[in-house]
C-alpha cells in the first residue's frame, strides 16, 4: 500500500471488466459486444467531426443528442441526462441519488459493478437473492431502502422483469428512487421509460454500447423526472463538465435517428440468438430465458469452468463467473451466425 494513498483507496475492490484479448481469430463471446457495427449514419456523423472545430470544446450540455434521445421516447429533454457511457451515469445516481443512510437494494446476481459504486461512495447495501429460477420477485424489495437498482433485463441472467412487476415496485416504494439499468432493453424487454411521468422516483440508464453497436463510443444516458436529472447534471458538473467529445454527441444523436438500421440490426441478434438456444438445448444445456443478446447456461453432466477452458483451446472465448450460485453457468454473447455456429461445434466437439 502506497503512504500516498487517501487511507480508503486501500480497501476498495475494484470491477473487473471481461477480457479483451489481444490475439486475432478468436470467436469473442465473452463481453456482449454487438457483432454488427454502428450505423452507417453514425459513422457519417462523427467523420464530419474530425475537423478543425476539435480544437474547441464540445457543448458542454450534448443538446444535440439530448434532443434526439428525447425525440425518440417522446420525453422532454429536462428529463434526459448523457454521460460517458452508463458506468458513469450509473456512479453519478449512485453518489447523488442514493446516500440515504439506508441500504441500496439490489440482487445478488446482477451487474457486478454496483457492489463496487458502494465501496467507492460508501453506501450500505443488502443483496437480495433471486429465486430458484433466477427471477427478481419484487415483494422481496418491500422494505426500509435508500434505493433499488437491477438490470433489466438482468445480468448475466439475461432474464426480463415485466413492466406491471415494475410497476408494482414503484409503488411499493414511493419515497425512494428506483433505477432501472436498460443496458440491454432492445433485445426483447419493454423500457421503463413510458412509466417516468407517472412516477417522480424512477430513473432509467440505458446505454449504446448493446443495441446500437458503439461500445467503443462511451455513451450512456438517463431518463427520468427533472428533478432526478437536475441531481445528476449538479454532480457532472462538480466532476466534468465535458464528458462527451463532440464525436460523440454526433455520433450517438445520429445513432438515435437511424430508428430502420437499429431496428433491424436488433431483431438479427434476436433471431440469431433463438438459433443458439435452439443448438444449446439440443447438446442438453438449461439455458435461461433471455430477452438480452447473450444467454446463460449450464449442462447438468459438465463442469462450466472445464467447458470454458476448453472452448478458450479451440479459440472461442465466454464468460464464466465463479460466484457461488453460478458457477456452473457460462454466459455467452450472441455472435454472427458464423460465430454462434463455431461455438456449437465447439462444444459438440466437448
Amino acid at each position: 500500500m502506497s503512504k500516498f494513498w487517501s487511507p480508503f483507496v486501500k480497501d476498495l475492490v475494484p470491477y473487473v471488466p471481461g477480457e479483451q484479448p489481444k490475439l486475432a481469430k478468436l470467436v469473442k463471446l465473452n463481453t456482449n459486444e454487438n457483432p454488427y457495427g454502428p450505423s452507417p449514419k453514425a459513422i457519417a456523423a462523427m467523420q464530419a467531426e474530425v475537423n478543425d472545430n476539435l480544437r474547441l470544446y464540445p457543448d458542454p450540455n450534448s443538446d444535440r443528442l439530448k434532443q434526439a434521445v428525447a425525440d425518440y421516447y417522446g420525453v422532454q429533454t429536462a428529463q434526459v441526462f448523457v454521460g460517458n457511457g452508463s458506468d458513469e451515469v450509473l456512479a453519478h445516481a449512485f453518489h447523488g441519488l442514493f446516500q440515504h443512510g439506508q441500504p441500496l437494494l439490489f440482487p445478488d446476481i446482477s451487474y457486478s459493478f454496483y457492489p463496487v459504486y458502494c465501496g467507492l461512495y460508501g453506501i450500505d447495501s443488502v443483496q437480495v437473492p433471486l429465486d430458484e429460477q433466477f427471477q427478481i420477485r419484487v415483494e422481496d424489495y418491500v422494505r426500509p431502502n435508500g434505493g433499488i437498482i437491477f438490470p433489466n433485463p438482468n445480468a448475466p441472467t439475461g432474464s426480463p422483469l415485466a413492466l406491471d412487476a415494475i410497476e408494482r415496485l414503484l409503488k411499493a416504494n414511493p419515497d425512494t428512487v428506483v433505477l432501472v439499468d436498460e443496458a440491454y432493453i432492445d433485445f426483447g424487454g419493454e423500457t421503463a421509460i413510458s412509466l417516468v411521468d407517472k412516477y417522480p422516483n424512477l430513473l432509467v440508464s440505458q446505454t449504446l454500447s448493446k443495441s446500437r453497436s458503439l461500445a467503443g463510443l462511451r455513451v450512456g444516458i438517463a431518463v427520468g423526472h427533472p428533478d432526478l436529472i437536475e441531481a445528476l447534471e449538479r454532480i457532472k458538473n462538480s466532476f466534468n463538465s465535458y464528458p462527451l467529445d463532440r464525436m460523440a454527441i454526433a455520433g450517438a444523436a445520429a445513432a438515435f435517428e437511424d430508428k430502420a438500421y437499429f431496428q433491424q440490426t436488433c431483431q438479427q441478434v434476436i433471431d440469431n440468438r433463438e438459433v443458439v438456444v435452439a443448438g444449446l438445448e439440443k447438446l442438453g444445456f438449461e439455458v435461461l430465458p433471455s430477452a438480452a443478446n447473450f444467454v446463460f447456461a449450464r449442462h447438468p453432466e459438465k463442469d462450466a469452468a472445464t467447458l470454458a477452458a476448453g472452448l478458450r483451446e479451440q479459440g472461442v472465448i465466454v464468460r464464466h463467473f465463479k460466484q457461488q450460485r453460478i458457477a456452473q453457468f457460462l454466459r455467452i454473447t450472441i455472435g454472427t451466425p458464423e460465430q454462434n455456429q463455431a461455438l456449437l461445434d465447439a462444444l459438440q466437439s466437448l
